[in-house]
């Protein structure tokens, strides 16, 4: 067998990842040896593989549903926004500089079709299927002509095309047409069907329109996925979301937002654990905290007010693409002065990454921002100075006498110059500070830091003794699975993957402008 699917979209946020990892779970527990494959990914949300090369995590988090390790194969283009106009962008996991959108758009995305359809010839000589995931909608028809991730991948390679869409938005059957409407005559013979994605009620009123869209397109609706509660995995962030709606936006992809919407044993302690994240610009990887809000009695929530961190028992400065810039907005909005008095009064701050930089005395900053030499809140005995090579690594660590594994991506390499070593970083009090990715995974390491915290708090919680992060992602991966297994129709969905598109699919007019 040497398979292939590209799931795309109606739209952005239709449920593709979802929908493609639980696909990739569905075959390999057929005993398929499947592998991800996203062409290009715009997320500030990546990874990094036991090689040292950085892709987005979702794909990383497909991988786990495909019981693979994952490599830079499977995301060979990864966009990492750093404004509104410009991102870095990552080619086979290293950086190779930074890029306007009208530059990306205007031809070196083009050029970069060989690239990634060489990453994907190279996984379908080592799997027996490979399920790619498209970005936004394959009908973007003012990005048709660079396209290398929707319908510039599925024509390059052969794929047949499976559309998702989420009714729960409403106008699915007018996506789903137009949709198709929208493409040249090429791209809609790869269009094999529709999946429906977020249905509630009774399907057999739904029916009906399945029936009449297919007469109007020739194609097959491969199955009616039901809205369920707390599915996702990790996903692309919620760039250009308002910072007051992040903390909803963000919980709707993130393993965070799955436990907090699923049924959550109750606090093992007398007392919960609030921890208030700051939701600063550009944020990178704020599944750092998915571990932390999967932990019976703790509340996690993100902020953008000073206020906001006084019932906080754990205040975290997580990750951002731009330290100097995150730095600047925690002053303006008074936030950093709420952290500040947080410290002097000996309760508990968490800076991860580029919250542990501006957390140090002084950033030197000539790469990201360009900022020169520019203070910073003091708090930790940590001076930074920025390099242009990224630091990209899995290390393994021993902290609070637990294990503890990571990952690390940033620019900023760290001179500790006093307080307890900590990680790669330093504590002072109840300040910790490193640059380790994922270590609160770690569930020895994450209760630990949590008794700590509870004692500096005076909090009577008391951490879960048989939480396992690790298992919750199986167990959601498993339920992924069971979606496609038990709503869609696997025997047309494995026709598909394994033969291609059904021959002598209609055109339907007006397709794609000229």
């Amino acid at each position: 067998m040497n398979g292939g699917l590209l799931v795309a979209g109606t739209t952005s946020d239709a449920g593709k990842s979802v929908v493609t990892a639980g696909i990739c779970r569905w075959l390999v527990r057929q005993g398929v040896k499947v592998a991800p494959f996203k062409a290009q990914n715009m997320s500030l949300n990546s990874f990094v593989t036991r090689e040292g090369a950085e892709i987005g995590r979702a794909q990383a988090m497909q991988a786990q549903a495909c019981r693979v390790e994952p490599t830079a194969h499977m995301n060979p283009v990864l966009l990492k926004p750093g404004g509104e106009r410009s991102s870095q962008v990552v080619l086979l996991g290293r950086p190779v500089g930074e890029m306007s959108a009208r530059g990306y758009h205007g031809g070196r995305q083009a050029r970069l079709l060989g690239t990634v359809l060489d990453s994907l010839a190279e996984l379908r000589t080592t799997y027996d299927a490979v399920i790619c995931e498209g970005a936004g909608s394959p009908a973007e028809i003012n990005l048709r002509r660079t396209d290398i991730v929707n319908m510039g991948i599925a024509r390059g390679a052969g794929l047949p095309v499976l559309v998702v869409g989420d009714i729960d938005r409403g106008g699915v059957f007018a996506s789903f047409f137009g949709t198709v409407a929208l493409l040249a005559p090429e791209d809609q013979a790869l269009v094999a069907g529709f999946l429906v994605n977020k249905f509630r009620g009774d399907v057999s009123l739904l029916e009906p329109g399945l029936e009449m869209l297919h007469g109007l397109t020739g194609r097959r609706t491969y199955g009616v996925l039901p809205f369920q509660h707390g599915l996702g995995i990790d996903e692309e962030d919620g760039m250009g979301v308002p910072p007051r709606e992040r903390s909803r936006a963000w919980g709707s992809v993130s393993l965070r937002g799955t436990v907090r919407e699923s049924v959550v044993a109750p606090p093992v302690g007398e007392d919960v654990l609030r921890v208030a994240v700051c939701a600063v610009p550009l944020m990178s990887n704020f599944t750092d905290v998915d571990a932390l809000a999967a932990e019976p009695g703790v509340v996690v929530r993100f902020v953008d007010r000073p206020e906001e961190l006084s019932d906080a028992d754990l205040v975290i400065v997580p990750g951002t693409r731009g330290t100097v810039r995150a730095l600047e907005w925690l002053r303006e909005r008074g936030l950093a002065d709420a952290i500040v008095r947080r410290v002097a009064e000996e309760r508990p701050v968490l800076g991860i990454c580029g919250g542990f930089q501006l957390l140090g005395e002084h950033i030197e900053d000539e790469v990201e921002s360009r900022a020169g030499q520019v203070d910073g809140l003091g708090l930790l005995p940590v001076r930074v100075r920025f390099a242009r090579e990224k630091t990209l690594t899995r290390p393994v660590g021993e902290a609070l006498g637990q294990h503890v594994e990571g990952y690390e991506i940033h620019h900023g390499v760290a001179e500790v110059a006093g307080g307890e070593p900590f990680l790669d970083g330093c504590r002072v009090g109840r300040t910790w500070g490193t640059h380790w990715h994922g270590s609160l995974e770690s569930d020895g390491f994450r209760r630990a830091f949590l008794r700590e915290v509870a004692a500096a708090a005076g909090r009577r919680f008391v951490p879960a003794p048989d939480t396992s992060f690790a298992a919750l992602r199986e167990e959601q991966l498993d339920r992924l699975g069971d979606l496609i297994e038990h709503h869609a129709d696997t025997d047309a969905l494995w026709r598909l993957i394994e033969s291609g598109a059904p021959q002598g699919l209609p055109f339907i007019p007006p397709g794609a402008p000229a």
